[in-house]
């Protein structure tokens, strides 16, 4: 399999090789994720997006990803995030921003603090710090491969971490969730547009799980997934 890099790498590959201008600005929009997934109890339709505007010294990014349930007609998760990225190594962002999660059920508000970039063999990361009064910590890796010049093979990996108790949405503290993905894509058009099937599998543990089953929920489920990928 050969190395494909994502939005992230050609935008930072890019950044290389723009000429030092004050007014270059570059912007893009990508859905990484906007796919149904169904599961043995439950189905979800979920998305991932980011919108970026800015220069080599400066860029801004709105983030924003959402799960939400047909059968109860409500958004378990709705997380916006407006970040500002300022470079501290060849390939590696700090970040800075807000973070607001409006899901059914209580609002909550964060700063944001981390690092956002393309770590060796070009894996694009994500670690950053929630600050608020319930404070939690979350670390995201993903990986695009190339199976052939247009069916790309992307695992990832994302793991919460809440520091404290935050009961209103059956959290406890330290009890971590985590989800992996494996997709399979096509690009249909260039990489502007691939469509994609694959598999997203989620998982809690510690006291969320507790609190999970104390719920008559679930540890984990396992969900197959069909969607779209975009960039522009």
């Amino acid at each position: 399999m050969t190395l494909r890099k994502g939005a992230a790498g050609a935008l930072a590959l890019a950044l290389l090789d723009a000429p030092a201008s004050a007014e270059s600005v570059l912007w893009s929009i990508q859905a990484e994720q906007l796919e149904y997934r169904v599961g043995g109890d439950e189905n979800a339709v979920a998305y991932d997006l980011d919108a970026l505007a800015g220069t080599d010294e400066l860029k801004i990014v709105w983030r924003s990803e959402g799960e939400f349930s047909p059968e109860d007609k409500a958004w378990e998760v709705l997380e916006n995030q407006l970040r500002a990225q300022v470079p501290v190594s060849t390939f590696f962002d700090a970040v800075a921003g807000v973070r607001v999660d409006t899901p059914e059920g209580p609002n909550r508000v964060h700063a944001v603090v981390g690092v956002h970039g393309l770590a060796q063999q070009w894996f694009e990361v994500d670690a950053d710090l929630f600050v608020s009064d319930r404070p939690s910590f979350r670390f995201e890796a993903e990986y695009e491969g190339l199976i052939t010049n247009w069916i790309v093979l992307t695992p990832s990996i994302e793991l919460d971490v809440p520091f404290t108790d935050d009961l209103a949405l059956d959290v406890g503290a330290w009890g971590p969730k985590l989800e992996a993905g494996l997709r399979l894509s096509y690009d249909l058009v260039d990489r502007a547009v691939a469509p994609y099937v694959g598999v997203h599998y989620e998982r809690v543990f510690g006291e969320t799980a507790d609190i999970a089953e104390a719920n008559s929920e679930d540890r984990g489920a396992v969900f197959f997934v069909a969607g779209m990928r975009l960039m522009f």
